[in-house]
């Protein structure tokens, strides 16, 4: 555009003297036109276009995404994202599931764990279907089913019909478990070990570890029951992470997801648990039937290996105070105390210091620094790990050996360098500033930041009411660095990071390192969790990384299935992705909308907003 202004005013230059006025008119005109060109093709290379006014639509109106117009990609990606095949255009409908799915967890499915060993737990950790035996069908929900009452009324509250079992408000009842009320289940905050109420029971805890000024933001609870324990941390800021496994105790991690308190389904067995290596502050079993000191002490060292220097383990119960409670608990005098002598002995080689013990509550401590009884550990026969990546966890079995504490990298400051919550969100992890993340710099961990700032800042455009307590259970299924997460940040929700196993970097623990919580799994497989506990799913970029790994349809159909009716779904992706996913959708009762990014047409990533429809099991059901 420049060289033909230049060549309109030289060409103007040489005319005679009669036409100088008019040339003068003429320049004048050209530059103008110039002018206009320019700015014309800067508006439109800055993306406030097409995807701003459909912000700007949404944002007036207060609709949802179905307001937004049908999108044509064809005449800006033609050459950029690749032919899209639609030569079978016909959309195949997903058909309801028979109602006796309605709480169907593939990987923790009873009939199929019945069918393994019971030594060390085994027939209760994850065995998932064979392809051939997957469903292709939508898992119904229950009749009756609701939206569950918004945080904090979730803590205390739930509707009877989202989870029918009444089993545990007997099985449990004198210790204030949970208490069925009408139409719904009322959970009063007591536990097996606290029937007086989480609340003064962690007021004990907080006398010995520092619960309240943000030193402790990320803890660990194992055997969960109900998750009452991390419920009533909630409002401490402290954010746990509880699992159980799915046995007779019907549906224990299910109420502790219909409440809004982060679970899974999962058990301490022969397999490592899916969190990174020095993740937790805090680590914690209220009686939870674990045995602590058997196999050499193999689960005290698979909690060493998940909590971070300087960190807590609280045990309360069994065998603690057993000289006082040995009767009540109806076990024999020398078994409680061998039991509690192998633990203070396993505590001892592994570098935990004994805090406090009082009433049926013991706290240790894991020291700062390793080397300081590095020497006692070797004289005691104590064995290490091999020099292997103590992040890489998914299905492999645990050893009786103890992790060192800076495997990955010797120069690495373990826990000195974290800060306090809230202000470790946006601080830069130690794993970022050792350079322990290949490929991972400060100014590149920066940037991501700026970056999901932005998204998320554009996503409540889209949806207003992601912040407004509408949706508590939220999950990011490639959580990269956790910045989705971190943009999201309110007391109002939670963020469950996924790291997926085929990631090409590993950076989970760097997400623990910022005050979130997430857990490693592959989405070629079922997640450990129930139908229907998530309200608000992010995908990023998963369909890409998953393209050739396993079917589109699977991957969809477990979203659908752990996605609450009326729950929402964000993609961003590549464009000839996401209108595969979107025929795909098509048929499994969301409605749907894709959105340019927002930074205009022109840029290849795009998002497919969509909506789960609300239907109920009936009679219309197949497999």
């Amino acid at each position: 555009m420049s060289n033909k202004c230049f060549r309109a005013v030289m060409a103007n230059k040489f005319n005679s003297g009669d036409s100088r006025t008019r040339s003068s008119v003429s320049i004048f005109i050209v530059a103008g036109l110039c002018c206009f060109f320019y700015l014309l093709g800067a508006w439109q290379r800055s993306g406030f276009g097409k995807g701003d006014s459909i912000a700007l639509e949404i944002t007036k109106s207060g609709e949802n995404c179905n307001i937004l117009p049908n999108l044509n990609f064809e005449t800006h990606h033609g050459g950029e994202a690749g032919t899209i095949d639609d030569s079978d255009s016909k959309v195949k409908v997903y058909k309801p599931c028979n109602p006796r799915y309605t709480d169907y967890t593939p990987c923790q499915d009873q009939r199929r764990a019945m069918t393994f060993p019971r030594d060390n737990m085994i027939y209760r950790e994850r065995h998932c279907p064979p392809q051939e035996q997957k469903l292709h069908c939508l898992i119904p929900a229950p009749k009756g089913y609701v939206t569950p009452f918004p945080w904090p009324k979730s803590r205390d509250y739930v509707p009877y019909a989202n989870a029918p079992y009444k089993s545990l408000t007997v099985e449990k009842a004198i210790q204030n478990w949970i208490q069925y009320e009408g139409n719904v289940f009322r959970f009063p905050g007591g536990g097996t070990q606290f029937p007086q109420g989480a609340d003064k029971y962690i007021d004990q805890l907080a006398s010995v570890v520092p619960i309240e000024n943000g030193i402790v933001r990320t803890a660990l609870d194992t055997g969960c029951g109900v998750a009452s324990w991390g419920a009533y941390l909630w409002k401490r800021n402290v954010i746990a992470m509880s699992f159980a496994p799915r046995d007779s105790h019907e549906a224990q991690v299910q109420f502790a997801l219909e409440r809004g308190v982060p679970a899974v389904i999962g058990v301490l067995g022969t397999v490592k648990m899916p969190y990174p290596s020095r993740a937790f502050d805090m680590a914690h079993c209220s009686r939870c039937l674990i045995p602590w000191g058997a196999n050499d002490g193999m689960y005290m060292k698979e909690v060493d290996r998940v909590l971070r220097p300087g960190g807590y383990w609280v045990l309360s119960g069994p065998p603690i105070n057993w000289k006082t409670n040995y009767k009540a608990w109806q076990r024999p005098e020398e078994e409680l105390q061998e039991e509690q002598r192998k633990i203070e002995e396993i505590a001892k080689l592994l570098c935990w210091e004994k805090k406090s013990e009082k009433g049926e509550i013991a706290i240790w401590q894991k020291r700062m620094d390793a080397d300081s009884c590095r020497f006692a550990q070797e004289n005691s026969g104590a064995t290490f790990c091999k020099a292997e990546d103590p992040d890489d966890v998914w299905y492999k079995k645990m050893g009786q050996c103890i992790t060192p504490y800076n495997n990955a990298n010797r120069d690495e400051a373990p826990s000195v360098d974290i800060k306090p919550f809230p202000e470790r969100l946006y601080a830069v992890p130690p794993r970022i500033t050792s350079g322990s993340v290949s490929g991972v710099s400060v100014e590149e961990y920066l940037e991501d930041n700026k970056k999901w700032k932005k998204h998320v800042n554009a996503y409540k455009k889209i949806n207003k009411i992601i912040d407004t307590g509408r949706y508590r259970n939220i999950m990011d299924m490639n959580a990269g660095l956790g910045g989705f997460a971190a943009a999201l940040q309110s007391p109002k929700l939670w963020v469950m990071n996924v790291m997926p196993t085929i990631a090409e970097k590993n950076t989970l623990g760097v997400i623990y390192e910022r005050g979130l919580v997430g857990i490693y799994h592959d989405w070629c497989e079922a997640f450990s969790t129930y139908p229907r506990t998530y309200d608000l799913i992010h995908a990023n970029g998963v369909f890409s990384l998953y393209n050739n790994k396993c079917d589109f349809e699977d991957i969809l159909l477990e979203m659908d299935r752990i996605l609450r009716p009326e729950g929402a779904i964000i993609f961003r992706d590549e464009v000839d992705v996401l209108v595969k996913v979107k025929k795909i959708i098509g048929g499994m009762r969301w409605d749907s909308k894709l959105i340019d990014h927002e930074d205009g047409p022109l840029v290849p990533e795009k998002m497919l907003v969509a909506v789960k429809q609300y239907w109920v099991g009936n009679s219309t059901s197949v497999q």
